[in-house]
């Protein structure tokens, strides 16, 4: 057996930095599973891939977490949104939760019945 005694301890700057990301996966955040599933049926039922209504579903309990809100009296809100403007919506949720240096995007649709079309000969 070895008996060292005078045995310092390193403090470096770098301590703190390790102890945050020694913990930073322990935290737990919990939800019911009724609204979980609840969530990922809103958006399972509105045409959103099983991937998807997953992805955006953790995000939004997330964020209704973090804002203090019932999820679902956000849901009932968003229960009158169209396709449109339920995916706008999406994309700016997604956007706000993402880094900073990519967007999400969507396309829109050009309505060439309220655009004039004109035919320039030189």
């Amino acid at each position: 057996m070895s008996s060292i005694t005078n045995i310092q301890e390193n403090n470096d700057s770098s301590k703190a930095t390790r102890l945050l990301f020694n913990r930073y996966f322990s935290s737990e955040i919990a939800y019911s599973s009724s609204q979980v599933d609840s969530v990922i049926g809103f958006f399972r039922k509105r045409g959103f891939d099983e991937l998807a209504a997953i992805s955006v579903s953790t995000i939004l309990l997330q964020q209704a977490k973090a804002d203090g809100v019932n999820v679902n009296s956000l849901l009932d809100t968003l229960e009158g949104f169209d396709k449109v403007k339920l995916s706008t919506l999406v994309t700016a949720i997604l956007n706000a939760n993402r880094s900073k240096l990519s967007k999400l995007g969507y396309k829109a649709e050009v309505n060439y019945d309220k655009v004039e079309a004109r035919n320039i000969l030189y």
